[in-house]
């Protein structure tokens, strides 16, 4: 049956029946907008409003989700911040394995009513933002998959990506946010968080969502983001410099690059490194590009 683990990992027992007397099935039944009030009513849950946290309530959505991640049977799938396991439910019928992880003891109580009996599901109850993901995983290659809440999705994304075990990951994100995370030079979105997922990965918006099918219903529409692992993504040394220019040059959007560039630069080599590399430095930040940055983190290291 479903695994519980905690943040030490103990193992804790699953009920072999729902709480409401209901008998479990080898897949239970996607969520619909009733069982999730339910479920929020019976553990006295509410959704947490300042991580913008909303459930999916509509099971052609979770099924379109699942679909267009691709999911096979080969794959294990990390899931973070399940909530009530709208999602997981898709996902288990499809997956290989599914490991979700979930900060809030009471939705970790929830999941084990709403996953019990599905033995390919193991839930961590840990914070995702601090957890060891390839130790949670056992360094297993895994594919993300997760509704986001809204307002850690950024720094979420970025841990994804700093474990090496997650090899690529599909994503419901704010549309703002999930369009700033694929905007390139000249897109009116495009910042920093922009060239800095762009030196890791390719990231696309695949799919939009419309805020109907959430409770409770948000204020934004959101979309599916798909973000793919770059062949050529630079190792974590090399990715941690160009990322400390890339916060540099965007840290005053207004001030050219020589003089945002210059807080962590001493003058000579920053002249220098970027004659070599052909960067102008009267110019703004949002006209890097990744070859660009590549070009003067590879100037800049070369001088030192």
């Amino acid at each position: 049956m479903a695994g519980v683990l905690a943040a030490a990992r103990p193992r804790l027992s699953v009920p072999p029946r729902r709480t409401d007397g209901s008998p479990l099935t080898a897949h239970p039944p996607l969520h619909t907008p009733r069982e999730v009030v339910r479920l929020l009513e019976a553990y006295g849950l509410a959704p947490r409003r300042s991580a913008g946290q909303n459930f999916v309530t509509d099971p052609n959505t979770v099924r379109r989700i699942v679909a267009a991640a691709g999911v096979t049977g080969d794959d294990h799938v990390l899931e973070i911040g399940p909530g009530l396991g709208s999602l997981t439910l898709g996902l288990a019928p499809v997956a290989r394995q599914v490991t979700v992880v979930e900060i809030d003891a009471g939705f970790v109580a929830a999941l084990v009513e709403v996953l019990a009996g599905l033995t390919n599901v193991e839930v961590v109850h840990a914070d995702a933002l601090t957890a060891d993901l390839d130790g949670l995983v056992a360094g297993e290659p895994v594919r993300a998959v997760a509704n986001l809440p809204y307002n850690i999705a950024t720094p979420l994304l970025f841990h994804l990506l700093a474990a090496p075990s997650v090899v690529d990951a599909y994503l419901m994100v704010q549309r703002e946010v999930g369009e700033r995370w694929q905007a390139h030079v000249g897109h009116p979105l495009y910042a920093g968080v922009s060239l800095k997922l762009a030196l890791q990965a390719e990231v696309v918006v695949d799919l939009a969502v419309p805020r109907a099918v959430f409770h409770p219903v948000p204020h934004v529409d959101s979309v599916l983001v798909r973000v793919t692992r770059r062949d050529d993504a630079p190792d974590a040394a090399t990715y941690v410099r160009q990322a400390t220019l890339v916060d540099a040059a965007f840290a005053q959007r207004r001030k050219t690059l020589r003089n945002n560039l210059r807080s962590v630069l001493p003058v000579e080599t920053l002249v220098v490194a970027a004659e070599v590399a052909g960067i102008d430095l009267s110019a703004r930040a949002e006209t890097l590009d990744v070859a660009a940055i590549r070009r003067l983190e590879a100037a800049v290291t070369a001088l030192r």
